[in-house]
């Protein structure tokens, strides 16, 4: 954890966060509209790392899913730098586990039969490789109705090139292209100047599917539990960050 000079956090992600009980009593929820998954086709949905696109948009795969849409995941990266301090998994290792349990979350997820596109780019340098994974998205999307990728605004570096790339990918193919975000939830508060809100619309999960989603997020025990002792191999999403992810709606900016 790095402070920066004057002793305020140099990355907001490191930073202690926004508690969910701030989120889940804001007012604010009341103002954002409601979206619906049902005038879907085709989806494809970006995710920089193996778990991003359950965590932000996980409850929403459920229900296209469960509206008979085709879904088309697309890892930019295979989350091999997840834990580069570890001494027990190699990055090689963490390749295999997160692609596993990517498959079976989407299976929890009714998604099953959804494509899984890898397109193995480095893990922490997306934004080196913009314009490849831009073209390669635009070439998945060029018969979708729907692009959904991470917020460009979620002050992770992978996360935002995703998302730039994604927007461009949509454009490219005259599609339209939804941003979910991760971090954000961790790093600003309630009400956040710094958040486009105005753009923001909700996507209610019903019991059922938040069910779904709670248990396809519990797939990637490579993420929300230690890998064993020591620091290097600690969870890279502990339970006060997991409970940003599992309540009864998701945001997607428009």
């Amino acid at each position: 954890m790095t402070i920066a000079d004057g002793g305020s956090f140099a990355d907001p992600i490191q930073a202690p966060g926004t508690p969910e009980a701030d989120w889940r009593t804001w007012p604010g929820w009341t103002s954002l509209p409601e979206v619906s998954m049902g005038s879907f086709e085709r989806v494809v949905v970006v995710a920089a790392h193996p778990d991003d696109e359950v965590l932000g948009f996980g409850g929403a795969i459920a229900l296209l899913s469960a509206s008979g849409a085709e879904v088309t995941v697309v890892a930019v990266t295979d989350g091999e730098g997840s834990h580069p301090g570890s001494d027990l998994v190699s990055p090689s290792d963490l390749v295999k586990v997160r692609a596993a349990e990517t498959r079976a979350a989407l299976a929890e997820l009714g998604a099953a039969e959804s494509d899984v596109v890898r397109l193995r780019m480095p893990d922490t340098k997306v934004g080196a490789y913009e314009d490849e994974v831009a073209a390669r998205i635009a070439h998945l999307a060029h018969d979708a109705d729907l692009v959904v990728a991470p917020w460009t605004g979620d002050v992770h570096g992978d996360h935002e090139a995703a998302g730039r790339a994604a927007v461009r990918a949509a454009e490219s193919a005259g599609v339209a292209c939804w941003l979910y975000p991760v971090w954000m939830w961790h790093w600003a508060v309630p009400g956040d100047v710094r958040v486009p809100w105005r753009s923001a619309a909700r996507i209610v999960l019903p019991p059922p599917v938040l069910e779904r989603k709670r248990r396809a997020v519990g797939h990637f025990v490579s993420q929300i539990e230690p890998l064993g002792p020591g620091p290097g191999n600690a969870a890279i999403l502990p339970p006060e960050e997991l409970a940003h992810h599992l309540r009864d709606r998701e945001v997607v900016f428009r």
